[in-house]
């Protein structure tokens, strides 16, 4: 049995955005909230949920500013805080209801880097967390054509609102033909990104492999080799330069974006539960 339930939460300039949880019978081992990427949404992780259901783990999803049922311009932002403060609020949202459970937070493709910065930016934010899951992480180079980019940097001081298709090839989320069927389908989905963003985007990632080092929480990147939209090697990087001692990355051989909706999904999350408990017993 799942019990699913919908909400609202005031993120910065009380703008109300949107999440759902879903949750077991029974007492909760755990939370997971997760933070989609950049044209997604919260509904997108239906098999994480199926899989740590069962495991007596809790599911908490947003819909960040500009995506899926939340308000707000789609693929538009002011200022990276944003999504950081929006963030904060939302975590303390998940600590409010939920006081007595440990807390993993997972960021997937540019939820990843929203889950980077805000670790950085609020290091004694560690101690409410029990570990952090980068999945696909957008970290780096991306699948974005060159003369978009150039074209959203140009933009970004005088009509920093302009947005474009990001061009990004939806073949590339998925091996899985059904699944990519049911995204074009997906009146959630967008592909939208503003010139405000992109640079907000390059700026955030130079910071975050700048302080790096300064990295105090578990840590698991999961990819896949041949991930066209978040180039694996800039998890990579990142990894290599996180000097905290508990940290992991795998990588799937063949593997695409949507680790969560690929063909090999079930190992993919296997590995991302065996961590989880793994990390339960050292609470323990």
């Amino acid at each position: 049995m799942i019990y699913h339930s919908e909400g609202i939460f005031p993120g910065i300039g009380n703008l109300k955005l949107y999440y759902q949880s879903w949750f077991p019978e029974g007492k909760v081992k755990a939370i997971l909230a997760i933070v989609h990427g950049l044209g997604g949404h919260s509904d997108k992780y239906n098999n994480i949920v199926q899989h740590l259901i069962p495991k007596q783990y809790a599911i908490y999803g947003l819909d960040l500013r500009g995506h899926g049922r939340s308000p707000g311009r789609r693929g538009h932002i002011i200022s990276w805080s944003e999504f950081r403060e929006d963030l904060k609020a939302f975590l303390q949202l998940i600590q409010t209801q939920q006081p007595q459970s440990p807390i993993f937070l997972l960021g997937h493709s540019l939820g990843a880097v929203i889950v980077f910065d805000y670790v950085l930016h609020y290091p004694q934010a560690v101690s409410a967390l029990n570990g952090v899951i980068a999945l696909a992480p957008a970290i780096g180079k991306v699948g974005v054509p060159k003369f978009r980019l150039l074209l959203g940097k140009l933009l970004s001081q005088v009509w920093p609102s302009f947005t474009l298709n990001t061009g990004l090839d939806l073949a590339a989320a998925t091996r899985d033909e059904k699944i990519l069927a049911a995204y074009a389908q997906d009146s959630l989905r967008h592909t939208l990104a503003s010139a405000r963003l992109a640079t907000e985007y390059f700026a955030t990632v130079a910071w975050i492999y700048h302080h790096a080092p300064e990295w105090q929480v578990p840590l698991l990147i999961l990819h896949g080799s041949a991930d066209r939209v978040a180039l694996p090697a800039g998890g990579e990087i990142f990894y290599q330069l996180v000097s905290y001692p508990d940290k992991q990355r795998i990588e799937y051989p063949g593997a695409y974006h949507e680790l969560q909706d690929d063909l090999n999904y079930q190992e993919v999350l296997a590995d991302l539960a065996q961590w989880l408990e793994k990390h339960l017993l050292v609470i323990s």
